[in-house]
């Protein structure tokens, strides 16, 4: 890829998601949710094709918002998120944990990103060149994954 075509294209998603971090020594580790804040970005050489509907385009924002939405905002959204040794923590058959999500990771920001950074790179099409995620999980914190490569 020529670095003098190379753009990067961004894409921002939210969602509503509740979390506890077992063993947390500060209020964190009771259930608690966040607004977070999902930005995506690409990095690639728009396509130079005349004729072709993705013409100009790293990426259709259409397209990564479709993958985004089906791998990570349908899974996470309004879902609360545990480690999975709080399972018998909760009455799974009840309504009110419908969307309970069991991790074999601590839910924190960082791991929750760096799982959403693999559900991404699984669902991109070839050629497509997943060059950072940033969740921000409050309006002062957020974690960013780039790709050292």
């Amino acid at each position: 890829m020529s670095t003098d075509r190379r753009v990067q294209v961004t894409k921002r998603f939210t969602l509503e998601m509740a979390h506890a971090l077992r063993d947390h020594d500060g209020p964190c580790k009771h259930i608690h949710g966040h607004s977070y804040v999902l930005d995506v970005t690409l990095t690639g050489e728009p396509l130079d094709r005349t004729g072709d509907p993705k013409n100009g385009m790293v990426m259709d924002f259409a397209d990564l918002k479709a993958i985004v939405k089906r791998c990570v905002v349908d899974h996470y959204d309004h879902a609360l998120v545990l480690h999975e040794s709080e399972r018998g923590a909760i009455n799974a058959d009840h309504p009110l944990f419908a969307r309970t999500r069991f991790t074999p990771w601590q839910p924190t920001c960082e791991y929750l990103l760096l799982d959403m950074v693999t559900r991404i790179r699984a669902e991109l099409p070839t050629g497509a060149y997943l060059s950072q995620v940033r969740l921000q999980e409050t309006a002062t914190s957020w974690a960013v994954w780039e790709d050292g490569e």
